[in-house]
């Protein structure tokens, strides 16, 4: 007997092998992903009998209605660990879906409320995914970017100064410490940055 998830996997993939998923992002994950800087999006709990392949194409989505908010394409992921390797009986961990990102647009992201999403993972007609790609358009050209963090930090040499700078950086992170940004060359168009959003760092301009 067919399913018809089994339907849709089958009319995601074409001739050539490559097929189209959407995935969304667990609550909570989006912000992560838009914080940091990630060449890769691992995720788990998606125990469903139809996984992607590598080389698949993927709309990674968050929210909702659910938004388009980067691309990429299925990686290899690392070989099942078993829970006890000392236990050659114990269950194998399930192997995290790994998707390399190939478009990001978590600061812009565009609506994709038409699609019909079965859960966190869903085969795509290529057609869908072809229209979700044409929402995004050309991407931004490329450019130099200075990106400074300052701090002010009393220590007893300028070593020991560097170490307080670090261990400040690793306790606070993007989610506390503004930084500073902008194009090279143009240091008077700098902007602040806090949680991956401009942030206003005069107090006067509240008043």
């Amino acid at each position: 007997m067919t399913t018809d998830t089994a339907h849709r996997v089958d009319a995601a993939r074409p001739a050539d092998g490559t097929g189209a998923w959407a995935v969304l992002l667990p609550t909570g994950r989006y912000e992560a992903e838009r914080l940091v800087h990630h060449d890769t999006l691992e995720l788990t709990g998606l125990a469903d009998a139809a996984r992607p392949h590598p080389g698949d194409r993927v709309a990674v989505l968050a929210g909702a209605p659910p938004r388009l908010v980067a691309l990429g394409r299925v990686a290899a992921a690392s070989g099942q660990e078993r829970e006890d390797p000392d236990d050659p009986q114990s269950e194998r961990a399930e192997a995290p879906l790994v998707v390399a990102y190939t478009r990001r647009a978590f600061d812009e992201p565009v609506p994709a409320d038409a699609l019909a999403l079965d859960g966190p993972l869903t085969a795509l007609d290529p057609t869908a995914f072809r229209e979700l790609v044409d929402r995004l358009g050309p991407p931004p050209q490329r450019r130099s970017w200075l990106v400074s963090l300052d701090l002010p930090i009393e220590a007893a040499s300028p070593a020991d100064a560097v170490r307080l700078f670090w261990a400040y950086v690793q306790e606070l992170g993007p989610r506390e410490l503004p930084a500073f940004v902008s194009p090279a060359g143009d240091e008077l168009a700098m902007q602040a940055f806090v949680l991956g959003a401009e942030a206003n760092q005069d107090p006067e301009e509240d008043d």
